[in-house]
């Protein structure tokens, strides 16, 4: 069984519930071969549907004369399976009014919906206090992104048919041995092509060597956390920070030590009882949430910390190449000659999430150790679509649909700070907004937030809520608004409907 939920209503009860469609049900449960008696076939059926809550408490069932029609049985087999019933307490009478399913005390219930539910994982899953702790970080998923849902970049404005064409002929003259199992880190030529465009755009000190390909950022946390943490080893992270970064931290048994951000980013010297961390997560070209840069003064200082501490650096580096009105800011993993940074980047931002490519500039120390780890905990895939993406690169397509959708998110969030101007002149404040795909409203108020998010809600309108990046409660309230992946007309539509409900919320 996969729950314990009282008086929840399953997916086929709904049917169950009308007369026609128990007798209907009944009778081709009672068709399947079987060589014991009516009466027991009955009773059996009744019962297995009382107790997986396909038949809910209070359900009234039809009369045993009515039945023993529609079923052509007996009405004395009926009978005698609803007496049992009774007897069993399953069923109850009531004077004058019918049959009824009992008012029992739990029912099993195997649907798919109950099963997803908080009740049915709590109950009856026995899940670890790790995964326990890892589901705090785990939102409902939905199946479509809605208005304002950050990190989704302009999958309308992606080059489908030209990826398509590369993918299938890369797929059509694949390597025999591309079929095997791999242990090469990665296809060579997508090393290469990385390599090159690491150390142009961004600095990044590495050779093609030093670059492991990984099926998203998420694995590769991962692979850090396994191959260079142990349970209850300290980890610094941004506060407000990155929800995938926490949940990898938080599965992994680390003790997370938030530490404050600010207009210069991470602030180290702000800890009282700094500790010594194993790992530092930080997002220092762009930090994420709130969106500020970091500054060279905290990079130096973050730098020396981890010499000093003996820590590793987790640089994500999620979304560097959307800057609008500014120069790229170097990585902080190519500050400084054999700095303990391992740099992680993605394509799901600047391709599609779909694609399930990511990377990690690993030091020279360490390539070997993640190479293989990876090869036995992951396995490496998709040679044939990161034989692609190296030609899609090689061949100037990447860095003209960055350039496409630098242009792209420019127009929209200009789009969305005109749709909010009424906003901002009811004393809503946005952030600068320099890079990135996403806006931070700041707000004062936490009932604010809570209203803003609940009422966006019912207008297909996601409004993330800023404190929930937070470790420690309460967080700043806010809202964090992604405008790359939503459409201009979209755009205008919720703009509007924010900016309306923040002036009537801050007239009362």
């Amino acid at each position: 069984m996969s729950g314990i939920v009282k008086g929840v209503p399953s997916r086929g009860s709904a049917l169950l519930e009308q007369a026609d469609g128990l007798s209907d049900a009944l009778g081709l449960a009672l068709d399947k071969p079987s060589t014991q008696p009516l009466t027991s076939r009955l009773y059996h059926a009744l019962r297995e549907w009382i107790q997986t809550g396909r038949l809910v408490s209070g359900q009234r069932l039809p009369s045993t004369r009515r039945l023993a029609q529609e079923l052509g049985l007996g009405r004395n087999t009926v009978l005698a399976a609803f007496d049992q019933l009774l007897a069993e307490g399953f069923l109850v009478t009531r004077h004058g009014s019918g049959t009824f399913v009992a008012d029992l005390p739990f029912q099993h219930v195997t649907t798919t919906d109950t099963a997803s539910s908080p009740a049915a994982v709590d109950g009856d899953m026995n899940l670890s206090a790790r995964g326990t702790a890892l589901l705090a970080y785990c939102p409902t998923q939905q199946g479509r992104h809605p208005a304002f849902v950050p990190g989704v970049p302009a999958l309308d404005r992606f080059p489908h048919a030209q990826w398509q064409r590369l993918v299938r002929r890369h797929l059509q003259h694949m390597p025999m041995d591309w079929l095997a199992y791999q242990v090469q880190g990665g296809v060579p030529a997508l090393r290469e092509a990385l390599a090159d465009y690491l150390q142009l755009s961004r600095s990044v000190r590495c050779r093609p060597e030093q670059i492991l390909i990984v099926q998203g950022a998420q694995q590769g946390f991962e692979l850090i956390v396994r191959l260079l943490s142990d349970s209850g080893d300290e980890v610094w992270l941004e506060e407000p920070g990155y929800h995938g970064a926490q949940a990898c931290f938080a599965a992994a048994g680390l003790d997370m030590q938030p530490v404050p951000v600010d207009g210069e980013g991470m602030q180290i010297e702000a800890l009282d009882d700094p500790g010594h961390p194993r790992l530092i997560y930080v997002t220092p070209s762009h930090q994420y949430p709130s969106g500020v840069t970091m500054s060279l003064a905290r990079r130096l200082a973050l730098l020396e910390a981890a010499e000093r501490h003996g820590a590793w650096i987790v640089e994500d580096d999620y979304d560097s190449e959307f800057r609008y009105g500014q120069r790229p800011v170097a990585a902080l993993q190519g500050l400084v000659e054999g700095a303990r940074v391992i740099y992680v980047g993605t394509f799901s931002k600047v391709m599609y999430p779909g694609l399930r490519l990511g990377y990690l500039v690993l030091p020279e120390p360490l390539v070997e150790p993640f190479r293989r780890a990876n090869a036995r905990l992951h396995r490496e895939g998709q040679y044939a679509v990161q034989a692609a993406l190296a030609e899609f690169i090689a061949r100037g397509h990447f860095s003209r649909h960055v350039r496409r959708m630098c242009d792209c998110y420019r127009r929209r969030q200009a789009l969305l700070r005109q749709a909010l101007a009424p906003a901002l002149a009811c004393g809503l404040r946005l952030s600068e907004g320099q890079a990135g795909m996403h806006l931070v409203a700041w707000l004062d108020d936490a009932e604010h937030e809570r209203n803003l998010v609940d009422r966006a809600a019912g207008e297909g309108i996601s409004l993330s809520p800023l404190s929930s990046y937070y470790l420690i409660a309460p967080g700043r309230p806010g809202l964090v608004l992604g405008y790359a992946g939503t459409v201009e007309a979209e755009i205008e539509r919720a703009g509007r409907w924010l900016a309306q409900a923040w002036c009537e919320l801050t007239s009362d």
